[in-house]
């Protein structure tokens, strides 16, 4: 993945908590800001939404975003 950018939800300066999102055609990645070099989750494209979604739903468990896995 190449062209990193901020996510607009992160806020206005550097020193807040930073997400950094890539895409390509097929796949999207996820970073902290403040570790790039540390793991980054990368989704097929057309899971990515989801587990959006998913993150916003109430009592999600780690468990239940394996069914992302791509």
């Amino acid at each position: 993945m190449g062209n990193w950018r901020k996510s607009s939800y992160s806020g206005p300066d550097d020193g807040n908590e930073c997400v950094e999102i890539a895409n390509s055609p097929t796949h999207i990645a996820i970073r902290d800001s403040k570790a790039p070099v540390r793991a980054t989750l990368t989704f097929p494209t057309s899971a990515f939404t989801p587990f959006i979604n998913a993150l916003k739903t109430p009592h999600s468990t780690v468990t239940d975003f394996a069914r992302f896995r791509g």
